[in-house]
């Protein structure tokens, strides 16, 4: 996590190398200096930990509430009503643990960890160092096909470049990658602790250690509350339904943000990093339901901008992005909800076109 959270440090840690960067680009006069001036004079990049020590505190008595009512229900199918709010609020939980890998809760490399570790790692069973090394290379380069795992060759391929290297079973996956997108979702709950698994191996030994025994925690305590309250067949079906329900939440949430936006050319010009995180991010509108429901990740060309700036402050940073990038030519994309997730698949059903 330390080095995960200098890495995506915003340029208003005078320490991050980010800093450094945008020093300079102040001194050349790039596009994103004088949005990076206009952000930090009016406070947006100032630390909210108030404001996440409530959201935290409320996040973690709701989980209590939720668990108190399942161990309460006894051996029921009527338990499995609880896995929608379970799983809303393990998402919760997760946004959390994303915003202290960027250094958005506290400034203290210690303390982000420390958080990220109890809500990933004991509280979701999810490896936040496998997180947050793959984040990191995403920020760093958004949508670069070399560069970005999340645009990698992997059960989904985004280029029509990769599919045509596709055969057999993953060739007839491409070809209907669109359609099945969401039912895939349903698997990522389960995929994601599992890749986080396979990451122990490629920690430092003391932080191999740490993980592994917060991850091996989490799953002593969940299989406990489940098999001590449930029968063994009810106690699976529950466990499956929540991770499915989680990691379609999860999806939901991150799918519109870069899917079927600009894809840098790995042999063309090197993008500036205003063009970098705008061109290649999509914002998506909506009220305060909206924000809650996607963490804040709707304001994703803000976040990309910025990445260490709190939640709270993206929607204020909103209207400083859209109009300097209206002031110098640059698209700045916005979409509802559905036409988010309508371009995304667009994208996907392009992508497998050459294959039908």
């Amino acid at each position: 996590m330390p080095q995960a959270t200098a890495a995506v440090a915003d340029p208003a840690d005078e320490s991050s190398p980010d800093r450094r960067a945008a020093a300079r680009a102040e001194a050349t006069g790039s596009d994103f200096a004088p949005l990076l001036r206009a952000a930090r004079d009016q406070g947006l990049l100032e630390r909210r930990t108030d404001r996440y020590a409530l959201g935290i505190a409320a996040n973690l008595a709701a989980l209590g509430v939720v668990v108190t009512g399942f161990v309460l229900l006894g051996d029921t199918w009527w338990s499995l009503l609880l896995t929608l709010p379970l799983a809303v609020l393990w998402t919760r939980t997760a946004f959390v643990a994303h915003d202290a890998g960027h250094a958005q809760i506290s400034a203290d490399r210690r303390t982000s960890r420390l958080i990220a570790l109890v809500h990933a790692n004991l509280l979701l069973g999810m490896n936040e160092a496998w997180w947050n090394d793959k984040h990191v290379r995403h920020h760093a380069n958004p949508n670069h096909v070399d560069k970005d795992p999340d645009v990698g060759v992997g059960a989904l391929v985004w280029t029509q470049k990769q599919a045509e290297q596709r055969e057999g079973f993953a060739r007839w996956l491409t070809r209907n990658q669109a359609r099945l997108f969401f039912p895939m979702l349903l698997l990522e709950g389960i995929a994601l602790k599992i890749y986080g698994f396979q990451f122990l191996r490629r920690q430092p030994l003391r932080e191999r250690a740490v993980s592994a025994l917060l991850l091996t925690a989490h799953f002593a305590l969940y299989a406990t509350l489940l098999f001590s309250t449930l029968s063994p067949g009810k106690a699976i079906v529950f466990a499956l339904v929540l991770h499915a329900l989680f990691g379609l939440h999860l999806g939901l949430a991150f799918a519109p943000n870069h899917k079927g936006m600009e894809m840098p050319d790995p042999d063309g010009e090197r993008w500036g990093h205003l063009q970098r995180q705008v061109l290649t991010s999509r914002n998506v509108r909506g009220g305060v339901l909206t924000d809650w429901f996607l963490g804040g990740l709707n304001y994703q060309i803000e976040h990309h901008l910025f990445p260490s700036m709190p939640r709270p402050h993206l929607r204020l940073a909103q209207p400083l992005v859209r109009a300097h990038c209206a002031g110098i030519g640059m698209p700045y994309t916005e979409t509802g909800l559905i036409e988010s997730y309508r371009q995304a698949l667009a994208h996907m059903h392009d992508v497998g076109e050459p294959l039908r």
